[in-house]
């Protein structure tokens, strides 16, 4: 049975395996940003800390991008899907960072819950078939193949490292604090 904090987010096992503790480290830091996203409207989500242009909404495109380019594109070599698939990468390398405020708080916050749980039926597919030696479907630019727990492993930073920024835009929108 899983535990989960004040937040109601789900507490990592002390007792679980290798796959167990990466995952239950990713879905916490999942559920912390939903936390610092929570009831936010548009302006809420736009809000900038100066002298940065990071925002919120920024934040879940941003790691909807993330999530869908590790499991669906690397991972399972599927081609990028909506609305990733539309974009120039080439052009406008900030493109889900920028587009976002142009989406609306329910948009934003469907497109990453929506890929987020197409990611945990990937790994869930991957370790019902496998171990997290298992590699990639597709190689990266550099020619490197990830196994599957390097890509946990990044997951766990990406989020480790936007949340610290989530914290200081949510606690400028409205004093919320909190881990």
């Amino acid at each position: 049975m899983t535990s989960v904090d004040e937040q109601g987010r789900p507490e990592p096992p002390f007792d679980g395996d290798e796959a167990a503790t990466l995952l239950g480290f990713l879905d916490f830091h999942r559920a912390t940003l939903a936390w610092k996203c929570a009831g936010l409207d548009e302006a809420g989500l736009r809000a900038t800390v100066a002298p940065a242009s990071m925002t919120l909404g920024g934040l879940l495109k941003h790691l909807a991008y993330v999530e869908d380019n590790w499991f669906s594109y690397v991972w399972a070599a599927h081609d990028r899907r909506p609305p990733f698939d539309a974009v120039d990468w080439a052009e406008t390398p900030d493109w889900d960072w920028d587009s976002a405020a142009d989406d609306t708080p329910e948009q934003l916050r469907g497109l990453w819950q929506d890929t987020v749980e197409r990611s945990r039926a990937a790994v869930r597919d991957a370790l019902a078939s496998g171990d997290l030696t298992q590699r990639a479907r597709r190689s990266l630019r550099d020619g490197n193949t990830p196994t599957l727990r390097w890509i946990l492993v990044h997951l766990v930073e990406e989020y480790s490292r936007h949340n610290g920024h989530a914290d200081f835009l949510r606690e400028s929108i409205d004093g919320s604090t909190g881990e």
